[in-house]
């Protein structure tokens, strides 16, 4: 499973982050598919087109990735008439509820760590490249740093034995829980692994920007749907490196308190227009169960596109 961006970074510019399409598409399916139907829902494609136009996506943007998003196995096609679409695979589902994790149950700000640090080690073979990037995505994904090259620290009890496994890179790794020996200056061990300056910086840039917009009215405004989905992929994009490091070893004032505060109060003010706008906007079908078997078959689309999909055979064929 990859993280939400492991393909590499969003940008950003003085107006903040620009998102990449897939990882509007991630928080599109998060807002209305995970929380809305609980991930049991394929969403038309013609639908998808419009939400992420309304964030500056275009047509072609959205159809290219949507295609990469199902060659990765995160999203799944389903043709209805001649219409397809596009519904969430397990892995995606676990990458969302993950980022749901993240977002409203863990917070940005870790008031409650009890002393404990995760330690990883691996050696890899120098020509596994894709590996090595693979596990660095996922342990800076997990809030990982480098406390040497080949040795990865974390705040608190992570448990990341399944997602190693998964890569298939287990018998490489060694994982302990420890504490500091007293001897240790966990501040200073704090600034050599992390960067702080540039995540003090993505909490910055995001708290003006949407306090900006908070304070001249534009918290939902007439496209409750686009600001929203600009709201949580911005604030993924904000916490995505940050390893949530103790409250009490960061510097005073530390900015993702009132950054997150900010984030929350826009979530409330943006859900239920978002919400009713999906309701008016979307064209969604309940997903058919897969069984084993099926042939390609490809065609024209009623939005103009040509998808291939797998057919799988009913139960009387």
């Amino acid at each position: 499973m990859d993280t939400p961006d492991s393909d590499g970074p969003d940008s950003a510019t003085s107006a903040g982050p620009q998102p990449r399409p897939q990882s509007l598409m991630l928080a599109f399916f998060g807002n209305h598919v995970l929380e809305e139907g609980d991930g049991d829902l394929c969403v038309y494609s013609g639908s998808i087109i419009d939400v992420l136009g309304r964030v500056g996506v275009g047509e072609q943007a959205v159809r290219s990735t949507l295609t990469r998003m199902v060659n990765r196995g995160l999203l799944r096609r389903q043709r209805e008439g001649r219409k397809m679409y596009f519904g969430l695979t397990p892995q995606a589902t676990r990458v969302l509820r993950d980022g749901r994790v993240r977002i409203w149950q863990q917070g940005a700000v870790n008031d409650d760590w009890d002393g404990t640090w995760t330690l990883l080690g691996f050696s890899l073979p120098d020509s596994w490249k894709r590996q090595r990037h693979d596990l660095r995505s996922r342990l800076t994904w997990s809030g990982f740093g480098a406390l040497y090259s080949g040795l990865w620290i974390a705040p608190g009890q992570v448990d990341i034995a399944g997602e190693v496994t998964e890569l298939g890179l287990a018998e490489h790794l060694k994982i302990f829980h420890a504490q500091a020996n007293v001897a240790t200056d966990i501040e200073l061990m704090i600034r050599d692994t992390w960067d702080l300056e540039r995540i003090a910086a993505r909490y910055v840039t995001f708290d003006k920007r949407w306090t900006a917009l908070l304070g001249s009215g534009g918290g939902s405004g007439d496209d409750p749907i686009g600001t929203r989905l600009r709201l949580v992929s911005e604030w993924l994009w904000t916490i995505r490196t940050d390893p949530r490091l103790p409250a009490r070893h960061l510097p005073p004032e530390w900015p993702a308190r009132p950054a997150e505060e900010t984030f929350r109060r826009l979530a409330e003010l943006t859900a239920a227009p978002a919400r009713r706008a999906a309701g008016d906007l979307l064209d969604t079908v309940r997903p058919r169960h897969p069984v084993w078997g099926g042939t390609l078959e490809s065609g024209p689309t009623a939005d103009g596109g040509h998808e291939v999909e797998l057919r799988l055979p009913t139960r009387s064929e």
